[in-house]
């Protein structure tokens, strides 16, 4: 298997992507759901580290910090750069932010690696839904020094148009922004993984393939 066919059968085992009818936030009905809530083992958070470093490598994104944005991304940062050390012997730093600025002791709005002006830093997050968790970041990170967010590694794009436009949460985030959202797998790869039997589900496949016809953007 490839690495994003062993990371949809991982989401699948680890009970993160289950198949149904879900009603969203949007109000939308979606016949598959994402519960990153279901990670919650040792074993499971350095398996995930293991993709986010494929992904990283895979797509060539250059870093010399990963930054984990409070509070689901600092697991994640962490493990992505232990698994990004041992597949490549990378030795880049890591860093996260406090919802608020420490007034003692060291003080100051990050912890780990202190951003420098020209780092290369890529944002690591579980999911994208909005965009707002970039939008709030940025700036952060802009203000501590003139860093190159050189990306943002998620989990799964959904390719789903938002409310009001007819981008995706991760085209819009490099429209906005400028930057660019890797992730490790997409619908598209998912609706493949029940074809080629790589997980079952095979009765949801008219579903999934007609969600993406009526509310996917065009990639």
């Amino acid at each position: 298997m490839t690495y994003k066919e062993s990371f949809i059968k991982f989401m699948v085992d680890s009970g993160v992507l289950t198949f149904g009818r879900f009603t969203l936030k949007s109000g939308r009905i979606a016949p598959y759901f994402i519960n990153t809530g279901n990670y919650k083992t040792g074993a499971q958070l350095a398996r995930l580290g293991e993709f986010y470093a494929d992904c990283l490598t895979d797509n060539k994104v250059e870093a010399d910090v990963l930054f984990g944005p409070a509070y689901k991304g600092i697991p994640l940062a962490v493990s992505a750069a232990v698994a990004l050390y041992g597949k490549t012997g990378w030795n880049g730093s890591y860093c996260f932010d406090r919802k608020e600025v420490k007034d003692h002791g060291e003080g100051g709005m990050f912890v780990g690696k202190q951003l420098a002006d020209g780092d290369k830093v890529v944002i690591i997050e579980d999911v994208m839904t909005s965009g707002k968790a970039l939008r709030e970041v940025l700036p952060k990170l802009k203000g501590a020094a003139d860093v190159d967010v050189t990306g943002m590694v998620i989990t799964v794009d959904r390719m789903e148009k938002a409310l009001d436009s007819e981008l995706s949460a991760v085209q819009s985030a490099y429209r906005d922004f400028g930057v660019k959202v890797y992730s490790i797998v997409n619908m598209d790869d998912i609706i493949s993984a029940i074809e080629n039997k790589v997980i079952e589900g095979e009765e949801h496949l008219p579903s999934m393939r007609e969600y993406r016809a009526q509310y996917g953007a065009a990639y």
